[in-house]
């Protein structure tokens, strides 16, 4: 991890991660459960066995479960990573690393990349899925007004995350072959800001940044950010919306065997022919 800045406190995070786990507050991990649920279908394409597979940031049980009840799994190890973002996997010993809403909490994700690409034998694959940077949008603008106009300024109370178009770059940095990345967004609706923070506290996913401010928030802080965002972000029920983008990203360890680019000039059909060619189907088909 060394250049890497630390932006979030990975001690502070355990701590709240065990806090939810403790509370096991029922049908908070309905984000959770959904992006294995998703993760899992993407597997489900893939026709192959892994013998060897890793559950990369262990969040909770429920991945390595479902990749062991789905039958493509093999043996499935759950790992964290280490106090420095250490992956404790030795070279090429897994075909398979998966990973649910762990990613968005690295300090050095293109160096943990990095470490999946020499953990996975030739051929092997990573699948993921972390939160991108549309998530909470609402919370961070509501917050960030609130606290300017009561206290003068305002310190970052939701975390940055990324974009889909940078962890693309960042697969193809890491040397993956045929990297795919996507991006879905989900809307989920609260009776109000509150209800949303405490749905947060219960995933266990509230403000862990090193350069967060160690005052809380006051009573009229978070009065002032709730009424702003019942103002732009309620619907006609009065609930307001929280956004979540999920970003879904794959990768391949190279092997001979994948296919293969076309080098420059290679083709054997100009893409211009090849678009009038198909202007030209269309058109007969349709009359």
């Amino acid at each position: 991890m060394a250049g890497a800045p630390i932006l979030f406190d990975r001690n502070l995070l355990d701590l709240r991660r065990a806090r939810a786990e403790r509370l096991a507050v029922s049908g908070s991990d309905f984000l959770l459960a959904r992006t294995i649920e998703d993760l899992m279908d993407r597997l489900s394409t893939v026709n192959r066995h892994f013998e060897q597979a890793a559950d990369i940031g262990d969040l909770s049980p429920a991945l390595a479960a479902a990749l062991s009840s789905n039958g493509q799994g093999g043996d499935v190890r759950r790992v964290r990573l280490d106090a420095n973002e250490g992956l404790p996997l030795e070279p090429g010993s897994i075909d398979l690393a998966v990973s649910a809403l762990s990613f968005q909490w690295v300090n050095d994700l293109p160096g943990l990349l990095a470490q999946i690409k020499r953990a996975l034998k030739p051929d092997g694959l990573l699948l993921a899925a972390l939160v991108g940077g549309d998530t909470l949008h609402e919370l961070r603008a509501v917050l960030t007004e609130a606290e300017s106009d009561i206290r003068g300024g305002a310190a970052p109370r939701v975390a940055p995350f990324a974009d889909v178009r940078d962890i693309g770059a960042l697969l193809q940095r890491a040397g993956f072959a045929l990297p795919v990345t996507d991006t879905d967004r989900l809307i989920v609706r609260y009776d109000s800001l509150f209800h949303l923070m405490r749905d947060l506290r219960a995933m266990g996913a509230t403000n862990a940044l090193v350069a967060r401010d160690p005052r809380p928030l006051t009573r009229p802080i978070l009065a002032r950010a709730a009424a702003l965002y019942a103002e732009r972000y309620a619907d006609a029920d009065g609930r307001v919306r929280a956004t979540f983008e999920l970003i879904a990203l794959s990768g391949w360890a190279p092997h001979e065997s994948q296919q293969k680019p076309l080098k420059p000039g290679s083709a054997k059909v100009r893409l211009a022919d090849a678009l009038e060619a198909a202007r030209k189907e269309r058109e007969q088909s349709s009359e």
